[in-house]
């Protein structure tokens, strides 16, 4: 295997999910930012590649957060969360990414 084909294998594994909530939409209305979540190893560099290939539009900045899981009890004892890595993608000017289904 080459290294671009392993590379392009690399950048489809950063991106794990879109988040999609009314603090992320609320970003994408007056910032244009779009939240991801993003693996625990995966760089700005990467993130940004990932996003200008899979959804063709221009990336200008990236931030990333890591965030840790809460100690949640319950009646049958003490739970953990997981950690989540999310990142927050600024696009360039007139670019956007919309992942509502219309007309469903």
């Amino acid at each position: 295997m080459s290294q671009q084909q392993t590379r392009e294998e690399r950048l489809m594994q950063v991106l794990l999910a879109p988040i999609i909530s009314e603090k992320a939409t609320m970003l994408a209305e007056k910032r244009n930012q779009v939240a991801f979540r993003v693996r625990q190893d995966a760089s700005k560099e990467e993130i940004k590649a990932a996003v200008e290939a899979f959804f063709k539009v221009q990336v200008t900045c990236v931030q990333v957060l890591n965030q840790k899981g809460k100690v949640k009890r319950t009646a049958r004892g003490v739970g953990h969360r997981n950690s989540v890595r999310k990142a927050y993608v600024s696009l360039a000017a007139g670019q956007e990414l919309n992942f509502a289904q219309e007309g469903v």
